[in-house]
């Protein structure tokens, strides 16, 4: 086993209820950020995705200062994904006796934060 540091944390939220494709567009917005940037551009993003990312960023946070003693000041986010979690389908009853299919997704979003090397 090597010796090298780890100088990664992760968090990931599971089965949340909103549709993959909603969160990524928020999740794109702080890739590759300072936290801190990340922190206050979530603050201000006027989507429902907004603060559920911030908490999973939070916790990954938390997690690189608890566990591995990173220093939070060099943190920024290296790797945010949106998952497809598993889709509650439901049934909306439409004319003449018919039904139409309702997709209920969710979603497993990971974010991952790391320390900035000292080049």
């Amino acid at each position: 086993m090597s010796t090298e540091q780890i100088t990664s944390a992760k968090a990931t939220a599971r089965t949340v209820r909103i549709a993959p494709r909603k969160a990524r567009l928020v999740i794109d917005l702080i890739r590759g950020k300072q936290v801190g940037e990340a922190l206050s551009i979530l603050k201000f993003t006027p989507r429902s995705a907004a603060p559920i990312i911030e908490k999973v960023l939070m916790s990954a946070i938390a997690n690189a200062e608890h566990n591995f003693d990173l220093d939070i000041a060099n943190l920024y986010v290296s790797e945010a994904y949106v998952d497809e979690g598993a889709t509650m389908k439901r049934f909306r009853p439409r004319a003449r006796g018919s039904a139409s299919p309702i997709n209920k997704r969710t979603s497993h979003i990971t974010v991952v934060v790391s320390e900035k090397e000292e080049a």
